[in-house]
């Protein structure tokens, strides 16, 4: 399927803020949320928590978004980065990607390290260390992810999946994102 007339305007203004030098991509953030599902629908997984949608983000440097990706709730976190990363909206990658420990695998460090992007993630209990202290002080300025996640539940329609059809919610989710990236613009 081609790139909806959304997404051409999502990739136009991010492409506007990077010729202004608005969006950073020397370091960018990854997380996933969860979105109850009430209808059901393609993309809609069982969890403990119930039925539902992930939503799996990244923000740069100043927590603006530059990925998106929607999928079911079940897979893990991880398996979902490489089709994450392959949504961008600015057309690179950044240099360092920065998650919680979740991130945490030595595949996923590989395949990023092969794309260019350096992986930094604190280490699971249990697990060799591959990194030092120095990298991991960028950690701590992980909550710009957190807090796209706050900025995209501040439309209601996000909270809860009411959207049977995966491609509506996923255009809500990108009109969110182009909002919040207009914002920064003007």
């Amino acid at each position: 399927m081609g790139e909806s007339r959304l997404e051409r305007v999502l990739h136009a203004i991010a492409a506007t803020l990077r010729e202004q030098g608005r969006i950073d991509l020397t370091e960018a953030f990854i997380d996933g949320t969860f979105v109850p599902a009430k209808r059901g629908g393609a993309a809609v997984g069982p969890t403990k928590r119930g039925k539902g949608t992930k939503i799996m983000a990244v923000a740069e440097r100043s927590g603006l978004p530059i990925a998106l990706h929607i999928d079911s709730a079940s897979p893990h976190e991880v398996t979902l980065v490489e089709d994450t990363l392959a949504t961008t909206f600015v057309g690179d990658l950044p240099e360092r990607l920065i998650g919680d420990k979740a991130y945490d695998s030595d595949r996923l460090d590989e395949v990023l390290r092969n794309g260019g992007v350096g992986m930094i993630a604190p280490h699971r209990k249990g697990r060799r260390k591959t990194q030092d202290g120095r990298t991991l002080r960028r950690y701590r300025r992980r909550w710009k992810v957190e807090r796209l996640f706050a900025w995209l539940f501040c439309w209601r329609r996000l909270v809860v999946r009411y959207e049977y059809h995966v491609e509506n919610f996923l255009g809500l989710v990108q009109l969110a994102c182009l909002l919040i990236l207009l914002r920064r613009l003007g």
